[in-house]
């Protein structure tokens, strides 16, 4: 809409709006990475920031909005005389999530800079949002070396675009916001350290509350001029507070005091590099300006650290963040600080808290152990001397899952043309080259040697009889690149009372924890399915978010027979709506299970058949076999047979044996 929702008008949200102010006073700040559910006001807030924004003056023409006050002496449009200045609004530019590599830091002409020796440079949006607002909805979704490179230029404050020697840099200094919704996958944790501030948002729980943004989101779109109109003097208000903030924040003084506790709850912490001891510094800096002080207190330190360490904390993707608020307290307290007091001073600070104050609480946990019986029941005997529970369920409560180990690396055969990440052979944009094309589209890598391979032949006919080469659109190459694919990892896992033994079925999660892990960081979407009892279930559709695949599993009751022809079935037809969602993501299918087949009529034959679909199809496939004892019947591996895949036991899944994992496949598929 034309009429963006007033900022004053958002509803609670409090550490929200605090972090975008906090960023607008001092952008040094680095930025405010917010993480919460859908429907919690996200875009709003981050959309309605920007008409708080004061209006930039830049050079009249200048394509990269140059301060004509210090314009910069590298511009590509430069260089700038005095004189012509022109004022406008900060923009507010949005990255979308399929953005290329080209859109955000723009584009040379590379066949007009080798044929005519020009710098011919389409901006791109790094150079839109200079001196404005660089918002990026879903960030957790952008491809990885999108965001270094978005990051990078926010760290240097300055885009470089180079190719085949051609190199063009211009300033990129910008609030960068970035929102996503932590169910839908997690940002890298090398990823995360470079957002300088982090908030979580939820909605809150008060009916009051609810009913408040209910009401002024209605009359906001019964019309939102008139409810505009209503907020003005509100807006005006924060308006003049941030240029009086920013007017005050080089006179803000930090003293030794303030730097002590910053560097002492950094350590108290154990935050990784010093990047959150510089942020704390710049925030706590920027609180005190807000609140129109010149020295930094100790509950300034307390709000930066509240806002700057929880994302910091991390170390997997299994950690969840957070700050434990009495440690840090503690912290402060026995540092001492510039003014003796540890408290947070910091409500009278948010401009405009709304009704109800802030989000009360944490979000609740989305899933909770389902269907998890206390007492274990009476076992009986059961498909090879194993014991079953009587009455075809009888849950036992979750084994916990034994520690996490490093995996041998489980890849696709051939070669792919998914999304990048780090596990199969595909061909990418970024790479190793392996060969040269004709572009489709725009050409965004040059292969020069074969370029200048297909343009000799013509250059009599083109009137070049000297040194030099003539080129044409004709003559230009794309490098064709190879690098690695992220795959959809589905995870088929085998529930039973055959699995469910204590010990047992803690390994078999330990091992399928490690596998996530692995997922983890090689970028792939994940999917769970289990079996037990009389059917399967998926436990988690394919996602990018492998700690919701993680809690799955740590909640996952077993005990029943084995349906294991339901569990290979109800895969394929995950796989088979998947592959209409995401044509070009391969699959890999890993299953958990002893090999056993107990559940319905037939099972055997049955699930004999379910995997032989797998085969037809050509889907890369894992058992992981968890048979144990000294007496082993070896059905897991006659199942990956029939799958056409190989089969590792637990142990192997440490071991080098593993390591030809990809040979044995593809030797499997030649002899069958």
């Amino acid at each position: 809409m034309s009429t963006p929702f007033p900022f004053t008008a958002v509803v609670g949200q409090d550490d929200l709006r605090l972090a975008l102010l906090l960023n607008a006073v001092s952008p040094a700040v680095g930025g405010v990475l917010v993480r919460g559910e859908k429907g919690t006001a996200k875009s709003t807030a981050v959309r309605a920031l920007s008409a708080l924004m004061p209006e930039v003056d830049v050079v009249s023409g200048c394509r990269f909005s140059c301060d004509p006050d210090s314009p910069d002496p590298g511009c590509p449009d430069g260089p700038h005389a005095p004189g012509a200045f022109a004022s406008r609004p900060a923009r507010m530019v949005e990255l979308p999530v399929g953005a290329s590599e080209d859109r955000l830091v723009g584009a040379l002409d590379i066949e007009r800079a080798l044929a005519e020796g020009v710098k011919a440079f389409e901006p791109g949006l790094l150079a839109d949002a200079h001196r404005g607002i660089l918002y990026v909805d879903e960030v957790n979704l952008l491809h990885d070396h999108l965001v270094d490179l978005l990051l990078d230029a926010a760290a240097m404050g300055a885009s470089y675009v180079e190719r085949e020697g051609v190199s063009v840099r211009h300033a990129a200094r910008f609030l960068l916001v970035g929102t996503m919704n932590p169910e839908e996958g997690e940002l890298r944790p090398q990823l995360l350290d470079r957002f300088g501030l982090t908030v979580e948002v939820a909605a809150s729980r008060e009916p009051d509350q609810r009913v408040e943004v209910v009401r002024r989101r209605l009359a906001y779109d019964d019309d939102p001029a008139g409810f505009a109109a209503r907020w003005a003097d509100e807006e005006a208000a924060v308006r003049a507070r941030i240029v009086a903030a920013r007017e005050l924040l080089p006179s803000v003084r930090l003293g030794d005091g303030a730097l002590r506790q910053i560097a002492a709850t950094c350590a108290a912490f154990e935050v990784d590099g010093m990047r959150a001891d510089i942020v704390m510094a710049r925030t706590a800096t920027a609180l005190a300006a807000w609140a129109g002080r010149t020295e930094v207190l100790a509950e300034d330190v307390r709000q930066a650290a509240l806002l700057a360490l929880p994302h910091r904390r991390r170390r997997n993707p299994f950690d969840a963040p957070g700050l434990d608020e009495d440690k840090l307290d503690e912290t402060l307290e026995e540092f001492g600080g510039p003014d003796g007091d540890g408290h947070d001073g910091g409500g009278d600070d948010d401009p405009d808290p709304g009704p109800g104050g802030g989000p009360g609480g944490q979000p609740e946990p989305d899933d909770a152990p389902q269907g998890d019986g206390d007492a274990a029941a009476r076992p009986e005997a059961g498909e090879g001397g194993e014991p079953q529970p009587s009455g075809g369920t009888g849950d036992q409560s979750p084994a916990r899952a034994a520690e996490p180990f490093r995996t041998k690396v489980l890849s696709v055969p051939g070669l792919g043309e998914g999304a990048a990440g780090r596990r199969s052979r595909a061909r990418t944009e970024h790479g190793r080259t392996i060969g040269a094309r004709r572009p489709r589209g725009a050409l965004t890598k040059l292969h020069l040697a074969a370029t200048v391979q297909a343009a000799a032949p013509h250059q009599r006919a083109r009137g070049r009889s000297g040194p030099g080469l003539v080129v044409r659109r004709d003559d230009l190459r794309q490098a064709s690149r190879e690098g690695r694919e992220g795959n959809l990892v589905l995870f088929v896992v085998d529930a039973s009372g055959s699995m469910a033994a204590r010990q047992r079925m803690s390994a078999v999660k330990g091992a399928v924890l490690s596998l996530l892990l692995d997922a983890y960081q090689r970028r792939d979407k994940v999917g769970l399915v289990t079996f037990r009892g009389s059917a399967a279930d998926v436990a988690l559709p394919p996602t990018s978010s492998v700690d919701a695949a993680a809690v799955r599993l740590e909640s996952l009751p077993t005990g029943g027979r084995t349906p294991l022809a339901a569990g290979l079935l109800r895969a394929h037809e995950v796989l088979r709506v998947e592959r209409l969602r995401d044509p070009a993501r391969r699959p890999l299918v890993v299953v958990v299970t002893d090999g056993r087949a107990t559940g319905g009529p037939e099972p055997v034959a049955l699930a004999g058949r379910a995997a032989r679909l797998f085969a037809a199809e050509g889907t890369a496939s894992v058992v992981v076999d968890c048979e144990s004892g000294p007496v082993r019947l070896g059905l897991a591996g006659r199942l990956a047979g029939e799958l056409g895949g190989t089969a590792v036991t637990l142990d192997e899944l440490r071991a080098d044996s593993i390591a030809g994992l990809v040979k044995d496949v593809q030797a499997t598929r030649r002899a069958a």
